[in-house]
């Protein structure tokens, strides 16, 4: 089950639910003030590349990598 953040109308907390794909926000409440006034936002994630930082083993792009 994915996790999806909300915003709260009336107070402005942000909370996140635990929900099933494609569930919307019926039955949601905010946590702090129990509004039902709330919009879904979207996620901020993070994921790690293959690339990392260079070295002289892997040249830049366009270079060999010789002087």
């Amino acid at each position: 089950m994915p996790l999806y953040e909300y915003r709260c109308n009336q107070c402005c907390n942000s909370f996140e639910v635990l929900q099933s794909i494609g569930e919307g926000a019926d039955g949601v409440r905010c946590p702090q003030c129990d509004s039902t006034e709330i919009a879904r936002q979207l996620s901020t994630f993070s994921g790690m590349s293959h690339g990392g930082s260079s070295t002289s083993a892997s040249a830049g792009c366009g270079t060999s990598g010789f002087s």
